[in-house]
């Protein structure tokens, strides 16, 4: 598994719900932001993806929820790919407060998909080593 990227969030208020806390579908856009910010680190853009027929797909997800984050919450949002074998790879996030306490674990399955077949393609670990300009981000 690839060392944990990672990116800042704030909390927002609109993002909470009638307890105050964030909003339960919240914690996946934060989980998105930090995949793509990933993507963008390693040098990926979604044009790049898509210019070269393919893009990545979700093909499951899974949120512990841990400790609530209230408006104003600082959080770091963690990002490592394990790639093991096969068609699909797997993403371990972390959505940890600045004093260190975790408030989520989100497991996400996902896959490149060919546009054109529409199909998933046999080494995503290759796509992404190919089109990164640092690769090491993935643990490639």
């Amino acid at each position: 598994m690839s060392e944990p990227f990672s990116v800042p969030v704030t909390v927002r208020g609109y993002e909470t719900d009638v307890q105050g806390h964030l909003n339960q579908s919240v914690y996946l856009n934060y989980a998105e932001h930090a995949r793509w910010s990933l993507l963008h680190a390693a040098g990926i853009s979604q044009s790049a993806l898509t210019g070269t027929g393919v893009g990545p797909v979700a093909l499951e997800t899974t949120i512990r929820y841990i400790r609530e984050l209230l408006a104003g919450d600082e959080v770091e949002v963690t990002c490592a790919f394990d790639w093991g074998s096969g068609k699909t790879f797997r993403i371990e996030q972390t959505v940890r407060k600045t004093d260190g306490t975790v408030a989520a674990e989100i497991t996400a399955v996902g896959g490149i998909l060919d546009l054109r077949e529409r199909r998933l393609v046999a080494d995503p670990a290759k796509v992404f080593k190919e089109l990164a300009t640092d690769p090491g981000l993935f643990g490639l």
